[in-house]
Parts: C-alpha cells; sequence; structure tokens
C-alpha cells in the first residue's frame, strides 16, 4: 500500500507499511474536488458515504458516513492538518496530513499512527 504525497520541494512515493520513502514520483498529486458545507474546511476527501474534511479548529477532522447529513469530530490528537485521502478500495484506511508528516487510520479515523518518514511542506496527498 503506498501512497502519493506532493510537497513544496516534489512529489514522493510512500510506502505505507514499512514507512519508507520510496522514490521522486513523476505524477503531481491533485487535491479531490469534494464540496463540504462546514465552516474552516482546510481539505476533504470522500468515497461512498464516507466523507472526512480537515478543519482549522481542534480537534482537526470532521467525519461523516452518511454523505454529509451527520458529522461526528475525530482526531484529538492530531496536530493541525493540511491534506486528506479515503482508500477507494477500504474506506476505512484513511492517511492525514500535518506540516510535514503522515498520520495513517486504519479503523475509520477512531485510532491513528504516525508513519517516521518526514517530508518537507506537505500540500496533497493520494493513495497510490
Amino acid at each position: 500500500m503506498n501512497a502519493f504525497v506532493r510537497t513544496t520541494r516534489g512529489c514522493w512515493l510512500v510506502d505505507l507499511e514499512t514507512e519508507e520513502l520510496l522514490e521522486a514520483a513523476e505524477d503531481d498529486v491533485s487535491a479531490p474536488d469534494v464540496h463540504v458545507s462546514l465552516p474552516r474546511v482546510v481539505a476533504a476527501a470522500a468515497s461512498g458515504s464516507t466523507v472526512v474534511a480537515v478543519v482549522d479548529r481542534r480537534p482537526p477532522l470532521a467525519v461523516s458516513y452518511d454523505a454529509g447529513r451527520t458529522w461526528h469530530e475525530s482526531g484529538g490528537g492530531l496536530p493541525k492538518g493540511t491534506a486528506i485521502a479515503i482508500d477507494a478500495e477500504n474506506p476505512d484506511r484513511i492517511l492525514y496530513a500535518a506540516r510535514n508528516r503522515l498520520f495513517l487510520s486504519e479503523d475509520g479515523g477512531r485510532f491513528w499512527r504516525a508513519l517516521v518518514v518526514e517530508l518537507p511542506e506537505i500540500e496533497a496527498i493520494a493513495f497510490a
């Protein structure tokens, strides 16, 4: 399982299982165009009826499992975020980007683990 990461210094491919930086990626990572009617949204991602928004507040995530009709807060221990991605094959797998670090949840955003790889300032992420 890999992720494309766009930073201020180029695009990279990161192995999420070994937590290693694999190589510079040729493809540009574009942020998904997901409209969320919440205040202070920094980024958002959707897969099926699951929608996750990075918001500029504490906690930094708002999660909806019914296509945005209802929301709950998540990510109380996470730092301020810059980007979010949901795995299309498994919506419980969510990737969150803080300034220069990635965080992975495999249970729909309840528990998170920080990946050891540090990157230049992260602008966008996507599952590869």
